[in-house]
């Protein structure tokens, strides 16, 4: 299960990625460049996505994306991901991205084949990759659970003093 998510984690991620070039091209690029020209305005553009979204997971997929199309540059990346993290501490309730996924796959699956434009097909491969993509991380997760209840697991983890070996 955790071999599988990863599997799709990755997929998701290829097909959001290719997706969002497709669609978007040079144009987001731009905008991206100008919502993170500098850190304060990065950090703040990741804490209000996440507000809206109430998904500091959903907001961190997404940039990741980003980066992986080449639209973002990592640099620009840290400072929208510790908005992001900051946008969590206000968050009341939080969308569990594990029970839309199914959802957003299907109707990232529905534009692909069934839209007339391309532009709405390169939707849908953005939404399909989304939703591809948190159906692997709620299925790593689930795969992960059974070791925290596990002692052997949690005193190896504890007893890490080396950063590479952690």
């Amino acid at each position: 299960a955790l071999l599988g998510g990863l599997a799709l984690f990755l997929y998701g991620m290829h097909q959001m990625s290719e997706g969002l070039n497709a669609a978007a091209g040079e144009k987001m690029k731009q905008i991206l460049e100008r919502l993170t020209k500098n850190r304060f305005l990065g950090v703040g553009v990741g804490a209000a996505v996440t507000a809206v979204i109430q998904s500091s997971s959903a907001t961190t997929v997404m940039v990741v994306g980003f980066v992986n199309s080449g639209m973002m540059t990592l640099r620009q990346a840290v400072w929208i991901i510790m908005g992001a993290n900051i946008g969590t501490t206000g968050q009341l309730i939080a969308l569990d991205a594990g029970a839309v996924a199914p959802l957003l796959a299907f109707l990232g699956v529905v534009l692909i084949l069934f839209a007339g434009k391309d532009r709405i097909r390169y939707t849908g491969e953005i939404v399909a990759g989304l939703g591809i993509l948190f159906i692997g991380m709620d299925m790593m997760g689930e795969a992960m659970q059974p070791l925290c209840d596990s002692q052997v697991f949690l005193q190896a983890m504890t007893k890490f003093e080396h950063p590479l070996l952690g």
